[in-house]
């Protein structure tokens, strides 16, 4: 009797598991604004990055930049979680030399240029308790207009002559972040 007890037991304990192990896993919709990451080299055969961004992709969706990045406003230069730059070796962000490592990475858009700021602050959620004490590092660029529009915010690094670009593209606004080594 014992025998059949254990094996009723047992046979009704892994039904139960198996049936909440089966309906407990409720995945979310795709994300309206996507994760990304853009590295460079661009390459994923090449396992030397020199960096790497992780960043969502907003789409205008009939909104205009303005809107979504407003002037003058510190922006978390994405959607969702603020972007994060990873540097696998120590660069310059303008003048400021940054020491290898990972930063979240804010804009603050004005028309005829953005300020790119690096951050110590890690694992943010939007740019609503962003610190400018934790700056380590800000560089204005100039932003200028391409002939086409970008309906998805996109991140890309191209190689320079001393470094790399993270280059920021959205709407028709175009911005170069230069990291020199």
């Amino acid at each position: 009797m014992k025998k059949s007890t254990l094996v009723a037991a047992m046979a009704f304990s892994m039904t139960t598991l198996l049936s909440v192990s089966a309906t407990a896993q409720k995945f979310p919709d795709l994300d309206k604004s996507p994760m990304d990451v853009a590295a460079y080299p661009n390459d994923y055969k090449d396992a030397a990055k020199l960096a790497k961004v992780t960043y969502s992709r907003p789409q205008l969706k009939g909104r205009s930049l303005e809107e979504l990045a407003p002037a003058g406003k510190v922006w978390r230069t994405g959607a969702n979680e603020a972007a994060e730059v990873t540097l696998y070796k120590d660069m310059k962000l303008g003048e400021t030399k940054v020491k290898a490592g990972t930063y979240t990475m804010y804009a603050i858009p004005e028309k005829d240029s953005y300020t790119i700021i690096l951050s110590k602050d890690l694992n943010v959620w939007g740019s609503y308790f962003y610190k400018e004490a934790n700056d380590v590092a800000r560089l204005k660029v100039p932003a200028t207009q391409a002939a086409n529009s970008l309906e998805n915010f996109s991140m890309v690094f191209t190689k320079a002559d001393n470094g790399i670009v993270l280059n920021l593209g959205w709407d028709k606004t175009r911005v170069a972040v230069p990291f020199t080594e």
